[in-house]
């Protein structure tokens, strides 16, 4: 059973194995940014504090950021002696407090992506509508999700946790679907 949690540098082996798997592709959801070399231990663990920075309304954001909640989505394996062990990291999920005018554009209030090996599972799904549980705890009463255009998995994730299609525009991100979810 997959699981939120807040990021860790105690799980940078793991998410260096979800990172590679990622290769190229844009890592919806992780607030992965240059400004880190996750690659070595003191920039991950920079990286995390970073993360864990960005929720906390008394800290000021950079320019052009938003407040914001992350969360890894992970599944513990079991050892052959029942033990529960760090499993894998399949994906990562982020939820804005507030947007700001290229989120309200393109971006939304929640992105989340899953890696290659562990889409098509009901992960993103799942992560959805746990995130949307949390949305509506901090108050919010709805929120914008988008994707792009062609991705018809996350549309239809989306549609399934509540989303409500808007419309499909062009923007910074490409062609893309702007979904409302009231909570």
């Amino acid at each position: 059973m997959p699981e939120l949690i807040e990021p860790t540098q105690d799980r940078h082996r793991a998410w260096l194995a979800f990172r590679d798997e990622w290769g190229g592709e844009e890592m919806h959801g992780t607030g992965v940014s240059a400004k880190y070399d996750v690659n070595s231990a003191e920039g991950f663990a920079a990286w995390v504090a970073y993360l864990r920075r960005q929720g906390d309304p008394s800290v000021p954001v950079d320019e052009g950021r938003v407040h914001a909640d992350y969360w890894w989505i992970v599944e513990d394996g079991v050892t052959e002696d029942g033990e529960t062990e760090d499993g894998e990291i399949v994906g990562a999920i982020t939820l804005r407090h507030e947007l700001n005018a290229f989120l309200a554009e393109a971006g939304g209030h929640i992105g989340y992506g899953v890696r290659p090996s562990a889409r098509q599972r009901g992960i993103a799904g799942w992560a959805l509508a746990e995130v949307l549980r949390r949305a509506r705890e901090r108050g919010m009463d709805r929120v914008l999700i988008t994707c792009d255009d062609a991705n018809v998995g996350s549309a239809r994730t989306i549609e399934r946790n509540g989303g409500v299609l808007e419309d499909v525009r062009d923007t910074a991100l490409g062609r893309t679907r702007r979904y409302w979810v009231n909570l």
